[in-house]
């Protein structure tokens, strides 16, 4: 395939970029607004703790929702396009976070109103499900051989910058704003702020063509019908331990940014300023681990990074939760680093790793449904387990567990998988390969 202009690139590169950032910073702002007010503001009848399990609750909506957004623009990803997609998704998702800044509280609506949140969590959710996989894809179909770990990390990227800005807004509320107003009021902010970015995104997508892997398949008419169908009975295998695999992902992500985050500062008693100060400190460090990782796995390769980012967990999971319990500033934000960097050596490579595992015909299907499904293992479930385990224990220690057991659980998987990196990316693994074979 011949590399694209460098001019192209670069428009290639911003968009998938800034639709990944946008769309994480959507998610972001809901998991951050979850952990500090929504227990308040949409679940005041309930106790401290009930209140930050049915805000959690609300926000892992959005993970069981990713499926269906999978499913959905996976289907006609494959079948029309990745452009036409991105751009839906982009709508989709960014329309509806703008809606929750706009939902009535209990006090306004009555019951109506965390129904209403549940509803738009939803259909954010929907939105995400079809991002990621077409966005990842945008990059690495347009990739020259050898570089698509390099190119798969501009998509990669967009989380770190997505939560550094929402916690960067978050932080200047908290600082500007009493904390009457900033309840009442001022956590809108953040989502009726996405307005702005999603004109940004929705210009420089519209401009951008589509990818030459797809667009050579369209030209040839080798579409699948209905690529989920095709997904499921020619790679079940990889798709299931492609899942598994990243289910760690997510839960370490989430389990830092959603339950620590909420822990420090309702349990611990930690200032919410010096636990988002922490966090953005660690963002940062993980969107430049992000790219070094992404990189390097041009040249390690995808499944040894993974397999080590796996092992790295394992080994961290409890100096995590011990640092964090010490809150002290500094000790906290090593820990956070610590998680960040850790979640960015497998999250570098993924980039490029799962959209690899697929054959063309049916590979924004199973790019995004390994994702998404993963997220709700990973992102949904495991920061409410977290949550109930550390309320009904009052101990960290089954929390980190759980990181432990899905660090070996992605090493088996990661480990069951073939090296991808050197593979012809215009079809694909496919079936009667060692990712093929059942």
């Amino acid at each position: 395939m011949t590399a694209p202009a460098r001019t192209d690139m670069s428009r290639i590169a911003t968009a998938s970029f800034i639709g990944t950032a946008i769309e994480f910073y959507d998610f972001y702002i809901y998991g951050t607004a979850a952990a500090l007010v929504f227990g308040k503001v949409f679940f005041p009848t309930f106790s401290s703790t009930a209140g930050v399990l049915a805000s959690l609750g609300t926000f892992a909506v959005g993970f069981v929702a990713r499926p269906v957004g999978a499913i959905l623009f996976g289907h006609w990803g494959d079948r029309i396009g990745r452009k036409s997609m991105l751009v839906t998704s982009l709508l989709v998702m960014g329309l509806s976070t703008v809606a929750v800044g706009l939902v009535p509280d209990y006090g306004t609506l009555g019951i109506w109103s965390p129904i209403l949140l549940v509803v738009l969590r939803f259909v954010q959710g929907i939105g995400l499900g079809g991002e990621w996989g077409g966005a990842v894809l945008m990059s690495t179909e347009y990739a020259p051989p050898g570089k698509r770990g390099l190119y798969s990390a501009f998509p990669q990227l967009g989380p770190a910058i997505g939560f550094v800005l929402g916690n960067l807004l978050f932080l200047l509320l908290d600082a500007v704003l009493p904390p009457a107003e900033f309840l009442s009021w001022g956590w809108r902010l953040p989502f009726l702020f996405s307005a702005v970015l999603l004109a940004v995104g929705f210009y420089i997508r519209i401009k951008i063509a589509e990818t030459p892997v797809f667009q050579a398949a369209l030209d040839k008419a080798e579409q699948a019908k209905v690529p989920l169908f095709e997904l499921l009975r020619k790679q079940p295998r990889v798709l299931v331990l492609s899942t598994l695999s990243f289910v760690l992902a997510h839960a370490l992500f989430y389990t830092v940014t959603t339950f620590c985050l909420s822990m420090a500062t309702t349990t611990l008693g930690i200032p919410r300023t010096t636990v988002l100060i922490s966090l953005l400190i660690a963002a940062t460090v993980m969107g430049v681990a992000t790219l070094v990782f992404a990189m390097k796995s041009d040249r390690w390769g995808r499944r040894r990074l993974s397999a080590a980012a796996a092992v790295s967990v394992v080994v961290w999971a409890f100096p995590l939760f011990a640092l964090l319990q010490t809150g002290n500033p500094v000790l906290l934000t090593l820990g956070f680093v610590g998680g960040l960097a850790c979640f960015a050596m497998l999250y570098g490579p993924m980039g490029a790793f799962l959209p690899e595992l697929f054959r063309v015909r049916y590979r924004y299907s199973g790019a995004s449904i390994a994702y998404s499904v993963a997220g709700v293992i990973g992102g949904g479930i495991v920061p409410l387990i977290s949550t109930d385990l550390w309320a009904s224990t009052g101990s960290t220690v089954p929390v980190a567990l759980v990181l432990v057991v899905l660090g070996v659980l992605s090493f088996l998987c990661v480990l069951a998988l073939p090296e991808t990196r050197d593979h012809d990316f215009s079809d694909g693994l496919g079936e009667g390969t060692a990712a093929g074979r059942p």
